[in-house]
């Protein structure tokens, strides 16, 4: 499975890049069926947040390393390369640019709810693990 990541460059600008969330646990439910799940790790915090309509702060880093989920509404994020990303309901992509120049980020239309998972840190997006 594909999410983009946004993180923080060597000379402190940020930038998109896909990376790849291995899928490749199997893991046979009570119904004969096999689920493919990503590896498994606990998150220091989840919270769920709604973004008011009209929402466009100035530059600003994500506080810690996280994986955004849009629930309802849409969300842009640009990087300092001037590339941006729309989030729909249903997308999640992952911020983690924690220095630098940082991200905007605007709310699209009305109000948006969305969540946020923290990553441990020194999580390896390698590995998909703490």
């Amino acid at each position: 499975m594909k999410v983009t990541r946004f993180y923080t460059t060597a000379d402190g600008g940020s930038r998109f890049e896909e990376i790849e969330i291995p899928i490749n646990q199997p893991r046979p439910d009570a119904f004969g069926h096999t689920l493919n799940q990503s590896n498994a790790w606990s998150s220091p915090a989840i919270r769920f947040v709604e973004l008011p309509a009209g929402l466009d702060p100035p530059w600003h880093h994500a506080p810690a390393s996280q994986i955004v989920i849009v629930l309802s509404g849409e969300v842009e994020v640009g990087t300092s390369d001037g590339e941006k990303l729309r989030a729909a309901a249903g997308q999640a992509f992952v911020a983690d640019d924690l220095t630098g120049k940082g991200h905007v980020t605007k709310v699209i239309g009305g109000a948006a709810r969305v969540m946020f998972v923290q990553l441990p840190a020194n999580f390896d997006f390698k590995r998909w693990s703490p």
